[in-house]
Order: C-alpha cells, then structure tokens, then sequence
C-alpha cells in the first residue's frame, strides 16, 4: 500500500466525484463516476456505488481499478492505481453512509447557491434523487500517477 501526501488527499476532497476505471470480461477499459467518500494517509480510498452495474461485475472478476480526478482550470489531475475490495451493504459501518450523506448535502447546497447566481445547470437537483448506495469499493492504493504536464510541476 501507498502512503499519499497531503496535497492529494486534499486535491481528491475537492472533486465532486472520481472516475473509476476497471477492466471488463473482453479486456477493455470501463469507466464510471463514483462519489468519493473518504480517502486517508495510509492509501485507502472508500467510495460509494449506487448500482450494481459493470464496475461491480468488473471488480468481482478483477480486483485491478484506476481512480482518476482532474481539475481542468488548475490543469493538474492524478490516478491512483490499486486493488479493490467489495463490502455489501450491511458490511458498511454506519459512518461512511453519514458522510455520503454529508457530501450529498454539500453538492445540492452548491447548487442552489450557483442556481440563485443565475449560474443556470440541472433544471432539478440530481443528487436528492440518487438512491441509497448498495456496496463500498475499498481501494487500496499501489501507485499514484501526477497527471500535471512535467514542465508545469
């Protein structure tokens, strides 16, 4: 497992979401948005899943999963490579749901305020709409990959 500095623990808090890449039955590349709901120091990242689509199919088959966030306007973004383990709903402690709710709350009180601005996005709020997660992806991090152009670092 990988130690992550601050800087990005930091960098994967801001972000609205995550994308997470996992390999599917013919060996081609999935991509998802998933909610990040915790990420620490000793490289273990915990993120929420509303569906058991193809990233949990993937998983299953797979343990292998990319996590990847950009910030396009600071032009600087990182992956984080790893396994990843399922827990089921139930298996999940009670504080990982408390602070996907505490994100879900944030999100939609950005949007009001940026809806009040006349910075006009969704007609509705998406996130009061999204139903309750069915499993946690826990990824334990093996590499981190800085996405920020050498000659800008």
């Amino acid at each position: 497992m990988k130690k992550l500095p601050e800087n990005i623990i930091q960098f994967f808090q801001k972000q609205g979401f995550v994308i997470v890449s996992t390999i599917d039955e013919r060996g081609f590349p999935h991509s998802s948005c998933k909610g990040l709901v915790r990420i620490n120091h000793n490289g273990v990242l915990y993120l929420l899943d509303l569906y058991r689509g193809k990233t949990y199919a993937n998983l299953k088959r797979n343990p292998s999963v990319n996590v990847c966030v950009v910030d396009e306007h600071k032009f600087i973004g990182y992956c984080l490579k790893g396994k990843a383990k399922l827990l089921p709903e139930g298996k999940f402690p009670a504080r990982l749901i408390k602070a996907w709710e505490e994100r879900m709350t944030t999100r939609i009180t950005q949007r009001v305020l940026k809806n009040l601005r006349e910075e006009k996005g969704h007609a509705r709020h998406p996130e009061a709409l999204l139903p309750k997660p069915e499993y946690v992806i826990v990824v334990k991090v093996e590499e981190i990959i800085n996405l920020t152009p050498g000659h800008l670092q």
